[in-house]
């Protein structure tokens, strides 16, 4: 799924000054499911590890990336195929498994879709997965300008897409080779997927110009598009 997130107030450059603004973000408070506490599944340790295997009963499941639908997909699994259970959540609606498609990988699929063999209760708990930006990409519109000399100011398309593996708040900002930066602005995702970042530049002189989107939250990410403007009499 893509969302456009089309911003104003956005940046002006002129006779190679730079000015960014942006909107103050507005932050719906995030659903308890995406606070999370580690940066990888770790299983707390408990006396016995009880020995708990499931077979898939559905026809085709999904074994996610964490508990829950807006965890990225890692595999799937087709009916009467069997895994070890390691682990849960602590309301036993997601069980944390070894991925049959990859002995060294895990998994979580939901306990609707499955039927468990063994003391499921006394399986340990094992905290959702820090989610984070997986990709992203930036490109420019056009991305070399050659005009006359009287032609200015030129508007630049700049469009990002950002991916995520589950929910997570994505902090961002814009900056320019002038020095300029945006203000931070926070990009909601309430599950796993891409949204894409529209905004323009104008330039008002030649120079060899530079646009980086800078990702700083949950994890850190930065790409630069390069957009040289020279100009003829």
């Amino acid at each position: 799924m893509k969302r456009r997130v089309l911003l104003t107030g956005l940046v002006s450059m002129l006779l190679a000054a730079c000015i960014f603004t942006a909107p103050e973000p507005t932050i719906t408070p995030a659903p308890t499911a995406i606070f999370i506490h580690t940066s990888t599944p770790a299983i707390i340790p408990t006396a016995t590890l009880a020995r708990v295997t499931l077979t898939v009963k559905d026809t085709l499941i999904n074994c996610r990336f964490g508990p829950g639908t807006g965890y990225a997909l890692i595999n799937e699994l087709s009916q009467n195929v069997s895994a070890r259970v390691v682990g849960r959540n602590e309301a036993l609606t997601w069980w944390y498994i070894r991925d049959p498609g990859n002995p060294n990988g895990f998994c979580w699929v939901s306990a609707n879709v499955t039927v468990t063999q063994g003391a499921v209760e006394e399986l340990p708990v094992v905290r959702p997965p820090v989610t984070n930006v997986t990709k992203a990409s930036l490109r420019a519109e056009p991305d070399r300008i050659v005009v006359g000399c009287t032609q200015f100011p030129q508007t630049i398309f700049l469009e990002a897409e950002v991916t995520t593996d589950g929910p997570a708040y994505v902090t961002w900002r814009w900056e320019a080779s002038t020095g300029a930066t945006s203000d931070n602005v926070i990009l909601v995702f309430e599950e796993a997927g891409e949204q894409v970042i529209n905004d323009y530049y104008q330039v008002g002189a030649p120079n060899e110009y530079w646009v980086k989107l800078h990702i700083t939250a949950p994890n850190e990410i930065i790409e630069q598009v390069n957009i040289p403007v020279s100009c003829t009499p």
